[in-house]
């Protein structure tokens, strides 16, 4: 295997410093950033880090903006106290990494995050939000998760199974053009399977010229070409959760 093969590579290059809004819990067995918005709500959205983990800023970044939109946000830590991917590892060593940390076994966390946001938080509507690993884990819950009321997936696809178009909740997938993650064909064959055997709203769309990782990007750390793109998706994940959980 390769660096190209590796289904979750992108590189995260030199990122400025963030420094989250909001603050670190412990909800049960696992740790958590949380996110309060500006008011009280009972709207609530998790986000499902990548690779890089719960603590990573870029992901922070985007769940604070989530949060500043009105929603009540979650990270919470699915690796479950495993040290996350990190720019220094080597990748022929990625497979290995990778066995324990399935992004389709992560139904008992989701579990506990869904508890822990309606007894706790009096959540009644609940989305999720994931980036690639995290993206693949927003797949795998909208086909078997129905308390999620929307799902937005963001350049993460489950590849090896056919019982993957069946979603249960409206489900948005945000991928970019020249993802070396996911090609072109791997889109096609989800929208025509999707159009073939998904019974509930859903959206695929492809931002020309975008690599993997795009959306999670703060302007600063990008190419200014490509900023509008990165704005755009953000601004369509918003809706999409406005319409199908806010409102």
């Amino acid at each position: 295997m390769t660096s190209k093969d590796l289904p979750f590579q992108y590189d995260i290059g030199n990122r400025s410093n963030y420094v989250g809004r909001g603050h670190e819990a412990q909800v049960e067995h696992f740790s958590a950033y949380i996110c309060k918005p500006p008011y009280n709500t009972n709207k609530a959205v998790i986000v499902v880090h990548d690779i890089y983990g719960w603590q990573f800023p870029d992901t922070r970044y985007v769940a604070d903006i989530i949060a500043a939109n009105g929603f009540l946000t979650i990270v919470p830590d699915f690796f479950l106290g495993k040290e996350p991917w990190k720019p220094t590892n080597h990748w022929h060593n990625f497979a290995d990494w990778l066995k324990n940390r399935d992004p389709m076994k992560v139904d008992k966390t989701a579990n506990v995050v869904l508890t822990y946001l309606k007894k706790e938080c009096n959540a009644k509507k609940i989305g999720i939000v994931g980036f690639s690993w995290g993206g693949m884990a927003v797949h795998h819950l909208m086909l078997t998760n129905p308390e999620l009321n929307a799902g937005v997936s963001l350049y993460g696809i489950i590849r090896d199974s056919e019982d993957r178009y069946d979603l249960l909740n409206p489900t948005f997938f945000i991928l970019g053009g020249k993802d070396h993650t996911i090609s072109s064909d791997q889109v096609t064959l989800l929208e025509k399977k999707l159009e073939e055997y998904c019974k509930v709203n859903y959206k695929v769309k492809v931002y020309p010229g975008q690599v993997h990782g795009f959306a999670q990007c703060k302007p600063e750390d990008m190419k200014p070409a490509d900023v509008p793109y990165m704005e755009e998706a953000r601004m369509d994940m918003i809706d999409w959760l406005n319409k199908y959980i806010m409102f």
